[in-house]
């Protein structure tokens, strides 16, 4: 995993942090015919991003939520503050009251969200921590001006442009979706359909949970969660590729993130989390 950050571990990387810049710089526009009109690109900061204790994380919604349901934060499974899921360990609707610093597009905080339960966190097939909290969308809105994050619906295509934005570093990495793992195998952990980063996003510790947004459309299409840091195969922070029939790929130094399209089939009007709704596929408790 992108480990969350304790100990000694966060002083090495706040050192090594301070060397370098606090944003990626960005990359050099793609020349474009002249016969061609220019596409537009979403502009993509920091504005609903979130910094957790360990990690990092945003405010988001579904295509359907409304303003007045409660906020949803979005991050990975092996974030929650009591630790690591078990393989097979799904987390339902457990009361929590973390707290998030709300960053605004330049990446200042602005405010504190707190949570009020772990509305879904796995880290089976997928891993991905949803919060609800404490105050509805247009509460967040109201008080700082901020607005959540959209859930993209469709799965992201390959090659496709990416952000990955960590509220915790105050760091954007962009990069392309190099392509997909079918299962991608981590200690004990297996997860599904996983995106593959091209080399550009060399996400670090303390990224764990950042949103990856697409910058066509400005929408969440990811979540960022681990890469494999030494070339081992298979182990914790080495995750290994697994193809369909059964061949191991190890790619160091390459990073990956867990589809998140596959939330919105389960998020009901009211921003509930209902595992039972067509088209959910979320392992259930």
């Amino acid at each position: 995993m992108n480990k969350p950050l304790t100990g000694a571990l966060l002083s090495l990387l706040l050192l090594g942090a301070a060397a370098g810049p606090a944003v990626a710089a960005p990359t050099a526009p793609t020349a474009t015919p002249p016969t061609a009109p220019a596409a537009t690109a979403a502009a993509v900061d920091f504005a609903g991003t979130v910094a957790l204790s360990n990690c990092s994380g945003s405010v988001v919604r579904a295509p359907g939520s409304g303003p007045n349901d409660l906020a949803l934060v979005l991050s990975n499974g092996h974030c929650l503050e009591s630790g690591f899921p078990a393989a097979g360990e799904v987390v339902k609707d457990r009361p929590s009251s973390r707290s998030f610093s709300l960053l605004n597009s330049a990446g200042s905080k602005v405010g504190t969200l707190r949570a009020s339960k772990v509305a879904y966190a796995t880290m089976t097939d997928t891993d991905i921590s949803i919060y609800q909290l404490t105050r509805t969308y247009a509460q967040i809105q109201s008080q700082y001006g901020i607005t959540a994050l959209t859930l993209d619906g469709a799965r992201p295509t390959q090659g496709s442009a990416i952000k990955v934005v960590s509220g915790y570093w105050k760091r954007i990495y962009s990069c392309n979706v190099d392509g997909f793992a079918y299962r991608l195998k981590e200690g004990d952990w297996t997860w599904k359909d996983s995106v593959r980063y091209t080399s550009a996003c060399n996400t670090i510790g303390g990224t764990s949970g950042s949103p990856v947004i697409d910058t066509a459309t400005g929408k969440v299409v990811a979540v960022n969660n681990t890469g494999n840091e030494d070339g081992a195969r298979c182990t914790e922070n080495n995750p290994c590729e697994v193809d369909q029939n059964g061949n191991v790929t190890v790619r160091q130094g390459i990073n990956y993130a867990q589809q998140t399209y596959i939330v919105v089939p389960c998020i009901a009007p009211g921003n509930k989390i209902d595992l039972n709704r067509p088209g959910c596929t979320l392992p259930k408790p």
